[in-house]
């Protein structure tokens, strides 16, 4: 069993879709998921709607808890399941950090604009605060919303990797409209038909470099 938190204090970088689509991957390969909702806005919890209402069942459990309750009903459930994704929001919140220190990795997609990347002090401190209690906690960063080109990958990759507390994953996702049109069909755009096989092979790569297979 492992948790895994998407994190960071930036909205806008692609938690709720990175963490939905690891959510409904891994149901795929037969594992038994609780996926928590833990950002306010409760946008996976809208996802997860959707996609019953449309399939029937979303294939994984969904729950929303915030705050402290994070850890405690955290705590309580993940012994249920194979795998926990916990998606907690763009801020720092009581919420992100009860997320953060019950899990055994946190996942941080940064978009490779100089308002995420500006954003790296403030998350390393939260980072470094919450391995006070969670000294487990496994740190891994990469590019969300990639440039096809340009220098501001480059910057901004070389910016996570000057952090020896993150692993950095130099595996990039783009910015593609088939993870929006994916999740507006209440799917992964691993189901999504037809295939925009960029995108499944961006979000499989990742998948495995996450859990190692």
């Amino acid at each position: 069993m492992s948790i895994i938190t998407i994190g960071g204090i930036k909205g806008g970088a692609g938690k709720t879709t990175i963490a939905t689509n690891l959510a409904i991957m891994r149901h795929l390969s037969g594992h038994d998921v609780l996926l928590i909702d833990g950002d306010d806005q409760g946008s996976a919890t809208d996802f997860s709607s959707v996609r019953t209402e449309i399939k029937g069942s979303t294939g994984y459990t969904s729950i929303q808890l915030t705050g402290s309750s994070i850890r405690t009903q955290g705590l309580m459930l993940s012994p249920k399941y194979e795998d926990v994704i916990i998606d907690a929001g763009g801020r720092d919140t009581t919420s992100q950090r009860a997320a953060l220190i019950i899990s055994d990795v946190v996942l941080i997609p940064f978009n490779p604009r100089s308002f995420d990347i500006w954003t790296l002090g403030k998350v390393v401190q939260l980072i470094d605060e919450c391995k006070t209690v969670n000294q487990k906690l496994k740190v891994i960063t990469f590019l969300n919303k990639a440039d096809a080109l340009g220098n501001d990958n480059i910057e901004a990759t070389e910016a996570l990797k000057e952090i020896e507390l993150f692993t950095y994953l130099d595996t990039s996702i783009g910015l593609r409209k088939s993870f929006a049109n994916a999740a507006s069909d209440g799917c992964s755009v691993v189901e999504q038909k037809p295939l925009d096989k960029k995108a499944v092979d961006e979000i499989k790569t990742l998948y495995r470099r996450i859990y190692d297979i």
